[in-house]
């Protein structure tokens, strides 16, 4: 899906060249920079920033990451000689405008719109971080747990129909990107 990439950046940095996968949707306006590996059928939304130049950031296959969102990592400091990648797995579900730097969201985790996870801050398989919320350094969101405010604080446990409607929104983005590309292209 990504062989028509009008007003999008690719942008070696520091000897690392982003890795996007053929049929990952990448929309115009976006900037992807340094080391940067997008997976199958993961979709970029209209004017996100995914920069990787002190450390990596990896996206897993049929992830999203929404219009307007920042996606960044840190470099190695005293006491953390990794540094902080942000680390994304499959199938995951990212908000609009949500900020993601130097954590871990682990396979079909959400976060919400406006939203931030800051450096080594966890969010688990099936878990959810609420809109607007900010998960501080360090924090981690346990497995089908809902958490919400700034400083985001547990909330509740999410129940079946939850998850259920987290995977069907994967599978609603995954969907709409081949419908964006398609609309792209014809532009």
């Amino acid at each position: 899906m990504t062989n028509n990439r009008r007003d999008v950046s690719i942008v070696t940095l520091n000897g690392k060249t982003p890795h996007i996968h053929e049929s990952a949707f990448i929309a115009p306006g976006c900037r992807i920079i340094g080391d940067v590996s997008i997976g199958a059928e993961a979709s970029v939304w209209y004017n996100c920033v995914i920069r990787a130049e002190v450390n990596r950031v990896v996206i897993g296959a049929r992830t999203n990451i929404q219009d307007g969102s920042v996606v960044h990592c840190d470099g190695p400091i005293p006491g953390v000689e990794d540094g902080f990648p942000t680390i994304i797995g499959d199938d995951v579900l990212v908000g609009h405008n949500v900020m993601l730097h130097g954590c871990v969201l682990h396979d079909r985790a959400f976060v919400g719109l406006s939203a931030t996870v800051m450096n080594g801050a966890v969010i688990e398989s099936d878990a959810m971080l609420a809109a607007g919320a900010m998960l501080t350094q360090g924090k981690r969101i346990e497995t089908r747990q809902l958490w919400a405010g700034s400083p985001a604080r547990f909330l509740r446990d999410l129940d079946e129909a939850a998850v259920m409607g987290m995977r069907l929104g994967v599978a609603h983005y995954v969907h709409n990107a081949k419908a964006h590309a398609a609309a792209v292209s014809a532009a």
